[in-house]
């Protein structure tokens, strides 16, 4: 089974969330396992199109209570780690597709890179180092996210 790790902002605009839902949805029917950080935003709007889909979403949450999870997670973590969750995150999960996001998702991306996992991102950083650019696969839709996702990590 693959898990798929959906990164972004805790608040995001409606175009972010319906982009956000429809990768959850299409993850769910690919029968992949949904991670994310459990609360609202991004992480909110992926695990509803997942769930509406038959899906089963993870939530890892920053703090000690289950409660501060949405309500579309199917399994709520709570970490007591606060943002030191993503590197929780980020060891979970085989390949993440980062939609925007702040520095949260930054880093959640550096830490996806750092244990060799794939990226792809819509509309999110893109980053260099040295004129060179690491490795974020950009995609034009969530649809292609997931399909390239899936692909990244079936090739390896």
């Amino acid at each position: 089974m693959l898990y798929i790790g959906v990164i972004g902002a805790g608040e995001c605009t409606s175009e972010e969330a319906s982009l956000a839902e429809e990768a959850g949805r299409e993850i769910a029917r690919r029968e992949a396992v949904l991670i994310c950080g459990g609360r609202g935003g991004v992480m909110e709007a992926a695990a509803k199109g997942a769930r509406q889909a038959g899906g089963l979403v993870v939530g890892i949450l920053p703090g000690r209570r289950r409660r501060e999870g949405n309500p579309y997670l199917t399994v709520a973590l709570p970490t007591g780690l606060g943002d030191a969750r993503n590197a929780v995150i980020a060891c979970a999960a085989d390949v993440f597709i980062a939609i925007s996001g702040g520095y949260g998702t930054l880093s959640e991306i550096g830490l996806a890179l750092k244990m060799d996992k794939p990226v792809v991102g819509l509309f999110t950083w893109e980053l260099k180092q040295g004129g060179r650019p690491f490795v974020v696969h950009q995609a034009r839709s969530a649809s292609e996210a997931v399909e390239l996702a899936f692909s990244l990590v079936l090739s390896r």
